[in-house]
């Protein structure tokens, strides 16, 4: 699995840098202190994942995830944080954003979740699991009138499909569980996407949640 690495803080990024090089199954195609040249790097590098802080110099972490979904469509983007406040989670999740952990999480458990992130789990600090499962538990008050699944024409296959994403079940469960191929799920999956006009995972999940799909 390829990395690519965007943090300003030079001894945690020299420090990552470190543990995933050593990491066995991981290659670290680059470490960068800011997102100037991002989409220049996506197009040449097209990692895996990308490993993102928000506060940076310039181009923050949340607005620079749309140019890699733009630019590399097939990474999938773990923010790594120290910001917890529902604001920035939400924006970061519906710009495409797959995972969401704190700065405070233990290096071998960051690892871990890249590993998750790449099998198509969708890693997030405890605390922001929490927040998110409340959001939907208490929705504010402007959030729209639940749609209706017929207004996004997906397919009863699609629909179980997404039922497997919200239960957590990585690709390979859910081809198992409906007898069909991985690249069979992946295929559905895109669809998905492109029906719920969401660029990843957990913004599928999110929005199936939210509006009642599942």
């Amino acid at each position: 699995m390829t990395v690519v690495y965007y943090e300003d803080n030079r001894e945690l990024r020299e420090g990552m840098s470190f543990l995933i090089q050593a990491t066995s199954g991981l290659t670290l195609l680059g470490a960068f202190p800011n997102c100037h040249n991002l989409p220049d790097e996506m197009r040449a590098l097209q990692p895996d994942v990308v490993l993102m802080d928000i506060d940076m110099p310039g181009l923050s972490g949340i607005d620079a995830v749309p140019l890699v979904k733009a630019t590399a469509p097939n990474a999938q983007v773990l923010m790594l944080t120290v910001f917890d406040d529902d604001d920035k989670i939400f924006r970061a999740i519906r710009n495409g954003a797959s995972g969401y952990l704190l700065k405070h999480t233990p290096p071998s458990d960051i690892i871990a979740a890249l590993f998750d992130l790449h099998r198509g789990g969708s890693p997030m600090t405890a605390s922001i699991a929490r927040k998110v499962l409340q959001h939907f538990q208490h929705p504010p008050a402007a959030v729209a009138p639940v749609a209706n699944q017929a207004d996004y024409h997906l397919s009863a296959r699609e629909l179980e499909i997404v039922r497997g994403l919200v239960a957590g079940y990585s690709y390979k469960l859910i081809a198992d569980d409906l007898h069909i191929s991985i690249d069979t799920v992946r295929s559905h999956i895109r669809s998905v996407y492109d029906k719920l006009q969401v660029n990843s995972k957990t913004e599928a999940i999110l929005k199936a949640m939210r509006e009642g799909l599942v």
